[in-house]
């Protein structure tokens, strides 16, 4: 496929530099990576996606480009700073995509930010703690920087961020982030306006019971026959890993594009 060069640019928000890329025309759609993610560590998936829509793809506090900042890492402020990305784009509405720490992150912008999320697909996201198997939490207390050490997260982070050894703080930041109990109420999940694709991996990191709880909160969970289909959709892919599901990209394309394509509901 013939790619054109991204757009690239850094927005002042919040105290933040926050570097941003955009590829392709068309609908806009936000893509929020996972922790320790930056944008070039999602795969194929943003040049696919941006073969038919403009990707506005985004690197978080402390993440790739975007240096890291005097706060924590929160779910709430990643969501207002990418609200503020927004803003000074001019992109006053826009589909968005997040996957696992991004998936909270897209969570909260629809939550926090209602009117600038038209449609929102979130990938192996959790909206409290009990949507993660335990003993992902009793591991995620153990890691330190030298576990990183070889892996593809650790290489781009060394090879984009401004302060290439910054990175134990971003393990320590990213650890606080999920050691701290999530506890966000279930009426803000139902109260979320935008049609809701949820996606996990049938051997995720989340809970599968989880999803699906998240799903009926968006009115999922009904017989479709006889109470038409909810303005929400459930994806679950087999065979797959909470870390090998941003690699299934195909598969995402395959589901995310007519969800995302799809009239809004109400729509002539």
């Amino acid at each position: 496929m013939a790619m054109t060069a991204p757009r690239t640019g850094y927005a002042p928000v919040n105290g933040l530099n926050m570097y941003y890329e955009i590829h392709g025309s068309g609908r806009p759609l936000v893509v929020l990576h996972g922790a320790y993610m930056t944008i070039g560590t999602m795969g194929p998936l943003v040049p696919s996606l941006a073969e038919t829509r403009q990707v506005i793809a985004v690197e978080l506090q402390g993440h790739g480009h975007t240096a890291d900042i005097a706060r924590p890492l929160t779910y709430e402020q990643m969501a207002d700073d990418t609200a503020a990305l927004l803003g000074h784009l001019g992109i006053g509405q826009a589909d968005v995509f997040g996957y696992s720490m991004g998936g909270g992150v897209a969570l909260q912008l629809a939550i926090r930010h209602p009117g600038l999320v038209r449609k929102l697909v979130a990938a192996s996201a959790t909206f409290n703690s009990g949507g993660l198997h335990p003993e992902l939490l009793t591991m995620i207390e153990t890691i330190t920087p030298d576990a990183f050490a070889g892996s593809p997260w650790l290489d781009e982070y060394a090879r984009v961020a401004p302060t290439p050894d910054n990175f134990p703080t971003l393990v320590e930041k990213l650890k606080q982030l999920d050691l701290t109990p999530q506890d966000w109420p279930s009426e803000s999940i139902r109260a979320i306006a935008a049609p809701t694709m949820i996606i996990i991996a049938d051997s995720d990191a989340v809970r599968l019971e989880h999803a699906v709880e998240m799903f009926r909160l968006l009115g999922g969970g009904v017989m479709g026959d006889l109470a038409g289909l909810p303005r929400s959709q459930l994806a679950v892919l087999p065979g797959t890993t909470h870390v090998s599901l941003i690699d299934r990209a195909e598969w995402l394309l395959s589901m995310m594009t007519p969800f995302l394509d799809a009239p809004m509901p109400g729509a002539e």
